[in-house]
């Protein structure tokens, strides 16, 4: 079980879908936080769970250890390297885990010039959406210094179920964006699967039923799947963030010379859920667009 330690501050910076249930979490674990975030509600929900208000970045960033959850790499870049921010208001001694999903290059960046500052850096993305973050069981990839790790591992155990060591910074970074090729391709696996089925007049109820008890089984199956049968797309993970990621794969990809063909593909049709005002939608969206291109009418759940 976690344990808090009283005398440990922690500086929460982003209360989005995933930070607020992260945020939430620690301080069902007992931990002292001090939020900030420009949604006025998520601080003042937190507020009313404990926690105080930071009132600035700078504020967040006198605690001992900060923990950032933001959309993309500019957004974290002026978090930390933006005036008043993290980078010039940390001590020496303190940690600022990075829990966004963003450029493994960029990390790395900010890691150097927070450790000439004697401050430390996690790299901890997250994988499990907003069901694991609100049930505190996310699967967290850090890239770090190990003993670093083991100082803040108390902390991550509040938000997470499964916390891996991938290596130094920016690894955690080139996981997660593995990660989500390997998310993305399979989305769109399940995508295809389901249109083909209806194509033929075959129940895609039963197709999914089927292919969860053979070697197609996987949890965009089980879990997308039921999306597209229900047609329901409200966003637990949107197309805007996915096709985010993807894009970090592919600069990763065209950076180190690695091969993605499938991944470049799948980013496309992101694209174009996102160009034809379906950027807010969830990521098993793909299947919309697979049967708009099929010639299949959208089956109504009214």
């Amino acid at each position: 079980m976690t344990t808090a330690n009283p005398s440990q501050k922690i500086g929460f910076i982003g209360l989005g879908v995933m930070g607020r249930r992260m945020a939430l979490n620690l301080r069902k674990a007992g931990f002292d936080l001090a939020v900030h975030d420009f949604n006025r509600d998520a601080v003042a929900e937190l507020v009313a769970a404990g926690a105080i208000d930071a009132g600035s970045i700078a504020g967040a960033g006198a605690a001992d250890i900060v923990i950032t959850v933001l959309p993309d790499t500019p957004d974290v870049e002026a978090v930390v390297l933006g005036e008043d921010g993290l980078a010039a208001s940390m001590r020496p001694g303190s940690v600022l885990i990075d829990m966004s999903s963003i450029s493994p290059t960029a990390t790395r960046a900010m890691a150097e010039t927070l450790a000439a500052r004697g401050v430390d850096m996690l790299d901890a993305p997250v994988s499990g959406g907003y069901q694991g973050a609100e049930n505190a069981t996310l699967s967290i990839m850090i890239g770090g210094d190990a003993a670093v790790l083991e100082r803040c591992r108390p902390i991550l155990e509040a938000m997470g179920k499964t916390i891996s060591h991938i290596g130094g910074a920016g690894a955690g970074q080139v996981c997660k964006v593995c990660n989500q090729v390997a998310v993305a391709i399979n989305i769109q696996a399940v995508a295809e699967a389901m249109t083909l089925g209806r194509k033929n007049g075959v129940d895609p109820d039963k197709i999914r039923t089927a292919l969860l008890g053979g070697f197609a089984q996987s949890k965009a199956l089980d879990l997308h799947g039921q999306r597209v049968l229900d047609s329901n797309f409200v966003a637990g993970f949107r197309v805007t963030l996915q096709r985010k990621d993807l894009k970090l794969a592919l600069e990763n990809g065209s950076a180190t010379g690695t091969a993605l063909p499938v991944t470049a593909l799948v980013q496309q049709l992101y694209g174009v859920l996102a160009n034809t005002g379906r950027a807010d939608l969830d990521n098993s969206s793909l299947a919309l667009l697979m049967q708009e291109m099929s010639g299949i009418e959208p089956e109504s759940k009214e």
